[in-house]
């Protein structure tokens, strides 16, 4: 156990910062990405995306262009990689006790629900449009991290705790929305399937088994019945993720270790080219008014608006109820800057809005309303938050 709770304690430390430098990547990624959407190599871009890549086994044949390989596929070991993560900080991490657990988590529950409400308000009449309700509802931790990391030592240990935990919790909410609101017509057989495999797995943890590899080949087969039973394939990821050991008999872990073998891909590769498979947009024909289309104008409301004041009003009213306590060195401004990089929804925000809608027509807006929203949060909440530390003594970093 001491084992345990010493390679938690210092993972958290390693944690950020590979989000906050996954953050930095994701971020030239994305900007990559508009770059050769609008120069004349876009073509040489469309066509990356959609090359058709097939896998056939027999008569099991998986046929899907590379941009719905990454989508489905490279971001199912995303969500693997927030599977663990939500099941570590449950089990033992920041999110184990009620105290603890309670403050992020209702801030996550305001910051989800008021930009769900700002994106139904600017898009209600609006036919489809609609569908991408859950959009703005999303934080993307690695560049929140990102932009806190600028701030260097100044920025409490407890801060970039909270903001963390909020986007757990966060993750917790979309893994939710994707499974209840984002799912197709269901074929019975192949979910059947997938239960037999996912209760294979758990069979396996309750034997003591706690080498990756069983866990890795029956990941992968319940990944395919996943992903033939209608429901998103990313979601087979969270399931894996649930069935892995936290606890060896040696005192080790290996959840915690297939965390930390996964969490640099994820961060230096899948995530960064999800980022530039996803954020390309051609930017002719769009002028400013752009931006105030329904479905642009309520994600970016959404991100920019509807996130600060869902998070912030949420702890406002659970420190004036006194059902918690402000994070350890904060202060009420330096939580109004966290709540604003909550509005950074990026690789969430995207990834949702491709689940959104069976067809493109929306894909510009979509981006649009996105690094709008994002941008202005990030903005907004570096310079709120460097008012707030500015008279601060360096505090070390977690």
């Amino acid at each position: 156990m001491r084992r345990l709770i010493g390679h938690a304690t210092t993972g958290i430390g390693e944690f950020l910062r590979l989000e906050a430098a996954g953050g930095i990547v994701l971020l030239a990624a994305a900007v990559l990405a508009l770059i050769v959407s609008n120069t004349p190599v876009a073509p040489f871009y469309k066509i990356f995306l959609t090359m058709p890549v097939e896998i056939r086994i027999g008569a099991l044949e998986i046929a899907k262009p590379m941009l719905l390989w990454i989508n489905d596929g490279l971001m199912a070991v995303f969500f693997l990689l927030v599977g663990l993560e939500i099941k570590r900080e449950l089990l033992q991490g920041e999110l184990s006790s009620f105290g603890r657990a309670l403050l992020p988590a209702v801030a996550a529950i305001g910051g989800m629900a008021v930009p769900a409400a700002i994106y139904a308000a600017a898009t209600a009449g609006h036919g489809d449009a609609i569908h991408g309700w859950a959009i703005p509802s999303a934080t993307d931790i690695a560049f929140a991290l990102g932009v806190l990391s600028l701030l260097g030592k100044r920025v409490p240990p407890a801060l970039k705790v909270f903001l963390l935990a909020v986007a757990i919790f966060d993750d917790l909410g979309a893994i939710v929305i994707i499974g209840l609101f984002y799912t197709s017509q269901l074929s019975l057989t192949s979910l059947a399937l997938g239960a037999i495999v996912l209760a294979a797995m758990f069979a396996l943890n309750r034997a003591g088994v706690t080498r990756i590899a069983p866990y890795a080949l029956l990941g992968i087969v319940l990944w395919v019945c996943v992903l033939k039973s209608g429901v998103h394939a990313t979601l087979a990821g969270v399931a894996i993720a649930f069935a892995i050991p936290i606890r060896a008999p040696d005192g080790g872990s290996p959840l915690q270790d297939l965390e930390h073998m996964l969490h640099p891909w994820v961060a230096f590769l899948v995530t960064p080219l999800f980022g530039f498979a996803n954020a390309g947009v051609s930017l002719t024909g769009i002028g400013f008014a752009s931006l105030f289309e329904s479905i642009s104008f309520g994600i970016a409301a959404g991100l920019f608006i509807g996130k600060q004041i869902g998070v912030f009003l949420s702890v406002l009213i659970c420190v004036k109820l006194r059902l918690t306590r402000l994070p350890e060195g904060t202060g009420w401004l330096s939580i109004y800057g966290a709540s604003l990089l909550a509005g950074i929804g990026f690789t969430m925000s995207l990834f949702i809005g491709t689940l959104a809608w069976d067809h493109t027509y929306y894909s510009a807006p979509l981006r649009l309303g996105v690094l709008g929203g994002s941008l202005l949060s990030g903005i907004a909440g570096y310079a709120i938050l460097r008012i707030a530390t500015r008279k601060s003594a360096p505090i070390a970093n977690a």
